[in-house]
């Protein structure tokens, strides 16, 4: 970063991630950022975002915000259909971005954005915000002291019983590239492939059903959706087999007739040991006696700031991304054939 003063920081994208997560984030390390300017194609929410949050700089537009003003980093928070041409924009700005996941609506996007970042010499990172979590980073640090041993098998949850969102955009396919699978399922796959070290990708087999979403709303506890105008899958699920021998099995939903309200965990079996993620658990043979173990204690704190702190850092040099656009590329490959998979009804190559 040429200045060594503060990290003069701007939103491309002003809305309900932005306000809720990245200013959020960004006023807990205020000591460290100035935030000068945010941009939305809707200005009324621009306006109405930089009035709320003290922000100077309002934008209609992020390309003449990125031009006008002097930016060290960018977060971006808009629609992900948007991700991909705003990270670059700010790339070519000469910014380091942090981009809200998931990374981008295809494989070949993730590509671009990974090939610009390398091209600018700047930091690209992505909001997986659980990877920040107590019990994720316990279950990493286990992985890394090979207490695991070589993990192969496990399963991704992230369901709701009755949770499609009434706000946004999250039911347009066109907007957002699918439904719950992009949504609440790419932050558990990550954490699973996070705690697995990447491995690289062969293939998948995916199904997705859209049964409930577009009838009518019954009981809906996020208020009612527009059905008429819903075009994303209620239910994926998928096995995912990567080139290691490692399989997982995934399970993501906004709407089923399924037992909990919601549920968003990672089970990982290895030779050594398995690990659940929430609450943190280690189940393991040990003495000639089958052990559940659970943490006692871990810290707290709010993992959308983690994340938000951990960037700034980053930025100023003093740490490196834990999320890299080469992972960004592995799970966009995986989300991209688990949607191609289940139009085509068979397996194919991630």
């Amino acid at each position: 970063m040429a200045d060594q003063g503060k990290v003069r920081v701007g939103l491309i994208g002003a809305g309900g991630i932005a306000n809720g997560a990245h200013i959020p984030g960004y006023r807990a390390v205020s000591d460290q950022v100035d935030l000068v300017a945010c941009a939305d194609v809707n200005r009324a929410t621009a306006e109405r975002t930089a009035r709320q949050q003290g922000i100077p700089g309002v934008y209609e537009s992020y390309e003449e915000m990125l031009q006008k003003e002097r930016l060290d980093a960018v977060s971006v928070c808009t629609p992900n259909r948007f991700h991909a041409p705003a990270v670059l924009a700010a790339l070519r700005a000469g910014c380091h971005v942090l981009c809200e996941k998931p990374p981008a609506i295809t494989a070949e996007e993730a590509r671009e954005m990974e090939r610009a970042a390398s091209a600018a010499g700047r930091i690209l990172t992505f909001g997986f915000m659980f990877r920040f979590s107590p019990e994720v980073q316990a279950a990493r640090r286990y992985a890394d002291a090979g207490a695991l041993g070589d993990v192969y098998t496990g399963r991704v949850t992230a369901v709701r019983r009755r949770g499609i969102p009434s706000w946004g955009v999250f039911t347009n396919k066109e907007l957002q590239g699918g439904g719950p699978l992009i949504d609440i399922g790419v932050h558990m796959l990550d954490a699973a492939l996070y705690v697995m070290g990447y491995p690289e990708p062969a293939s998948v087999t995916g199904v997705t059903h859209t049964r409930l979403g577009n009838q009518e709303p019954g009981i809906a506890p996020w208020g009612p959706w527009n059905y008429r105008e819903y075009t994303v899958e209620d239910v994926c699920n998928a096995l995912i087999t990567f080139r290691n021998g490692a399989a997982l099995l995934l399970e993501t939903s906004f709407i089923a007739n399924i037992e909990p309200m919601e549920e968003m965990n990672v089970r990982l079996s290895g030779t050594r040991a398995g690990v659940k993620f929430f609450p943190f658990s280690i189940f393991r043979e040990e003495h000639g006696t089958i052990v559940n173990e659970q943490a006692a204690w871990q810290p707290g704190g709010n993992n959308h700031h983690k994340e938000v702190a951990h960037f700034v850092k980053c930025v100023r040099g003093e740490a490196e991304p834990v999320s890299t656009p080469a992972e960004a590329v592995k799970i966009q490959r995986i989300i991209e054939a688990i949607y191609a998979s289940a139009a085509a009804g068979r397996s194919v190559e991630a």
